[in-house]
């Protein structure tokens, strides 16, 4: 019987840093894909909130 594998790429959730601090109601939230080998630590990339109508720095959760 085959092993299965486990596999490195696994989905994320990030979530926009400045939507907590404005305290607007609402969350602005993506899903993505990352390497769990190449970025082991937690993603932090640049998004376009629609709510605050700008681009933020959403942080991966767990």
């Amino acid at each position: 019987m085959p092993k299965k594998a486990k596999g490195n790429r696994v989905q994320v959730i990030l979530e926009c840093t400045e939507m907590k601090d404005s305290g607007q109601p609402g969350t602005s939230r993506y899903i993505t894909t990352k390497n769990r080998k190449n970025s082991p630590e937690r993603l932090e990339l640049k998004k376009y909130n629609p709510i605050l109508k700008k681009m933020t720095l959403h942080k991966e959760i767990k």
